[in-house]
């Protein structure tokens, strides 16, 4: 069973200035504990025994924040001099993960997904990935993803997205480290979502986890506001 995670913890906030001026937007505060902290809460229900933050915006205080062990976990930090990107993060921050396989995730949504089905159907299998999927009704802000059975085969950037209903990218992935490390280059700058999954996903086996449960992006300001109710039941 996987026991480490990465989470990207450094994202700017820029849509949530707003509400967050002097805070990475994963430290942003639901009911006065930061969006992190939810995050912990929901790994620790799965047996996760260590995480490793990406860090690069303020990333002193995400570090003065969590400390070195949080809930029991232990945390170590990965921190981007020059910003990497979410997969240049991923990727530097997976130097310290000792296992085969890696769980990567967003700091700034939460999408409850069961971890253990999530963990068995990818270790189960080839897969080179396997990627939390979830319907949502309207996907504009969103980019959409296209199956053919239960691979993915294709990829539609957010900018080409119509609004409707549609499968959207959940934002937490398993990755074999072995693939995923020799493909990309670690002296550059590249998105996972862009530069890996959707330029791969014609020779990577890209696996397709479904999943209808909970799920928010704090995002935007409006769905910031209804965290502060939603996450209640999650503390």
């Amino acid at each position: 069973m996987i026991k480490e995670a990465i989470i990207l913890a450094g994202g700017l906030g820029t849509r949530l200035q707003t509400v967050v001026s002097d805070l990475p937007k994963s430290l942003a505060l639901v009911n006065g504990k930061p969006f992190l902290h939810y995050l912990f809460v929901y790994l620790k229900k799965y047996g996760i025994e260590k995480i490793i933050l990406s860090t690069g915006y303020l990333s002193e205080k995400v570090k003065a924040q969590f400390g070195e062990e949080y809930l029991g976990i232990k945390v170590l930090y990965s921190n981007e001099e020059t910003p990497l990107g979410t997969g240049g993060g991923i990727r530097l921050a997976m130097e310290k993960c000792s296992s085969g396989h890696v769980l990567a995730m967003n700091g700034d949504s939460i999408f409850q997904i069961e971890l253990d089905k999530f963990f068995e159907k990818h270790l189960s299998g080839s897969a080179d990935a396997t990627l939390a999927l979830r319907k949502v009704a309207d996907a504009s802000r969103y980019g959409t993803i296209e199956l053919e059975a239960n691979r993915i085969i294709s990829f539609k950037e957010k900018a080409m997205t119509t609004s409707g209903a549609a499968l959207i990218n959940g934002g937490i992935y398993l990755l074999r480290k072995k693939t995923f490390m020799a493909i990309t280059d670690p002296k550059m700058p590249f998105s996972i979502e862009n530069d890996f999954f959707a330029r791969n996903s014609a020779n990577l086996w890209l696996q397709a986890f479904h999943s209808d449960n909970y799920f928010i992006d704090i995002g935007i300001p409006e769905d910031f506001e209804r965290a502060q109710t939603e996450l209640k039941q999650f503390q």
